[in-house]
């Protein structure tokens, strides 16, 4: 199985933006398109990989460097930054990553040079979970480009997003009338009423039991879907962290991902026929 993948830059609104593409290397254009959203970890390899996943199942797959400012990602945010981030991340228990003070122990028993670099980066990283709307904006600039992309013009476009990133596919559904379906995978649902009203696709779920800030959560989302008429589904999986799919992770979880992952294609071939 052959794969043509390569990133590229486009403008919009005078702006640039940088995506990674993945597609079968013998598919013939158009084709319907999977947006994928990073997590906070951006376009890291676990997120590349996925995309080349969805590629494999026939779509053109599309995944979007949020971090990037021009095409470029700042200092702070380099890929080897973030790794530094994720390989100290690893040597703590998966409840402990969104823990600030179990976090900040740990760093203090960093060697200096290294505890500084990685305050750094945690301070930047971490500051956009507080800026999902300018995420957003940045995100909403690729359905444009798609729909005159050689590869995807008049084809249609769903999403799916992980952690940030799932609730960032969420609101791109409220903001993207063209959607053609939205999956969130263990993010929040950080929408109004009145977006969830605006919401024009079928939108699906899935977390893990032990994250419950976040599973928490689903009940008043489901009503609030349920209040407007609006198709919500989603699953709960029991013994499963937060980022039970990602495998390069401590909180990986076989079974949750090999579920999650069959509903989610189903999902995307009904959406994207």
């Amino acid at each position: 199985m052959s794969l043509k993948t390569e990133w590229i830059t486009f403008s919009q609104n005078g702006k640039t933006h940088r995506l990674y593409t993945a597609r079968q290397e013998r598919a013939k254009a158009p084709l319907p398109v999977v947006l994928v959203i990073q997590e906070l970890w951006g376009t890291d390899a676990h997120i590349l990989d996925l995309t080349d996943r969805f590629a494999k199942a026939g779509y053109l797959a599309v995944a979007p460097d949020l971090y990037a400012v021009e095409g470029k990602r700042p200092e702070s945010l380099t890929e080897e930054r973030i790794e530094q981030i994720k390989a100290f991340l690893d040597t703590l228990a998966p409840p402990s990553w969104h823990d600030p003070v179990a976090r900040e122990a740990a760093l203090e028993k960093q060697p200096e040079e290294l505890r500084e670099i990685l305050r750094a980066t945690f301070t930047d990283l971490f500051a956009y979970l507080n800026k999902l709307p300018e995420l957003l904006e940045g995100l909403k600039a690729v359905p444009g480009f798609l729909a005159d992309y050689e590869w995807s013009k008049g084809e249609k476009v769903a999403s799916i997003g992980f952690c940030m990133g799932g609730a960032l596919s969420v609101m791109l559904a409220a903001s993207e009338p063209k959607l053609a379906g939205a999956v969130n995978y263990y993010g929040r649902m950080p929408v109004t009423q009145e977006q969830v009203e605006a919401i024009q696709c079928p939108i699906q779920g899935f977390f893990g039991e032990l994250d419950p800030k976040i599973t928490s959560l689903v009940p008043a989302f489901e009503e609030a879907m349920k209040q407007a008429s609006k198709t919500f589904t989603y699953k709960v999986y029991e013994g499963a962290h937060h980022g039970f799919l990602n495998d390069t992770r401590g909180g990986y979880h076989a079974d949750a991902s090999r579920d999650s992952w069959k509903e989610t294609i189903n999902f995307f071939h009904k959406v994207l026929q």
